[in-house]
């Protein structure tokens, strides 16, 4: 069984629902206490023993490009200055050459479209998919969770996690046909299901390993909800003839496309963060008293 080597990230998307803020800034690069959200999704794939990352981008994302690059100027400016500790930093945070592919996608058709960009370069092997709108904290990783499943099964796994009943419509969910511990073995997937006639109420969280015969699927996918070619559309064709499992992963995402899920982001990583978490502690708790 081939090993889980490479990524997708789908960066394409506008942002439209944290805008004024992306207006001139990709979604991606918005500040999550001292560090660029993607940041944080591309440091879960790495943990996750990913060597190759596909971004799939747009107009207007060259800033992410430029953020894994060298930035030869700022770096001549922190040795002039002498500060070592920054540039240190910098450094540390560098992919290795090579190990990161950009590919363009000309139109906004949808995350399926995104993902069947990267055909070329993920090849016939298994790969994971993570959405760069939800940042998820976890130790280790959901996505080293979810490797070390497939390693376990072969199957296309799919993260999953709990929500309130009275939630399960703002969703998409799962219509598991079995359990084993945190794993669900899977019917089928139900969009924005209504509350009450939910199949379950796991949650499909943005992370998923996927065998490469989704592209073929992907290639003639008709357009699905909105217009556009959805992933989901083509998974549950998939369905039919391969395995999926949804693992419960152990942590806690945040919807950082979403202006009180990016808010909600910021205040969990700036507690826990281990330079600046107690004063963020102070912070926050000040703000509170004198509201």
């Amino acid at each position: 069984m081939k090993k889980i080597k490479k990524a997708v990230l789908p960066v394409a998307g506008f942002g439209t629902r944290v805008l004024p803020a992306t207006k001139s800034i990709p979604k991606e690069m918005l500040p999550v206490v001292d560090r660029p959200a993607i940041d944080y999704v591309v440091a879960e794939a790495i943990e996750a023993g990913i060597e190759h990352i596909v971004f799939i981008t747009g107009r207007g994302k060259g800033a992410i490009e430029d953020h894994f690059d060298r930035a030869f100027e700022l770096e001549a400016s922190l040795i002039q200055k002498e500060k070592t500790g920054i540039l240190t930093e910098l450094h540390e945070h560098l992919p290795k050459a090579g190990s990161m592919s950009f590919v363009r996608q000309q139109s906004p058709l949808g995350l399926g479209h995104a993902i069947w960009c990267a055909r070329d370069i993920i090849g016939d092997e298994p790969f994971a998919v993570l959405l760069p709108d939800v940042l998820i904290k976890g130790k280790p990783g959901c996505l080293a969770q979810m490797v070390k499943v497939f390693n376990q099964t072969g199957d296309n796994i799919i993260a999953v996690d709990e929500i309130p009943e009275q939630d399960v419509d703002k969703y998409g969910v799962i219509d598991p046909a079995s359990r084993d511990g945190n794993l669900f073995r899977m019917r089928a997937m139900v969009e924005k299901p209504k509350v009450g006639s939910a199949p379950s109420n796991l949650k499909i969280t943005g992370r998923y390993i996927l065998h490469p015969e989704i592209f073929g699927l992907l290639e003639d996918q008709r357009a699905g909800a909105g217009g556009e070619i959805q992933l989901t559309d083509a998974m549950a064709r998939m369905m039919k003839d391969q395995r999926f499992t949804a693992l419960k992963y152990q942590g806690m995402d945040f919807d950082c496309g979403d202006k009180l899920g990016y808010l909600r982001a910021i205040t969990h990583f700036a507690l826990d963060h281990d330079d600046l978490g107690t004063g963020a502690r102070k912070i926050f708790k000040t703000a509170l008293e004198q509201n």
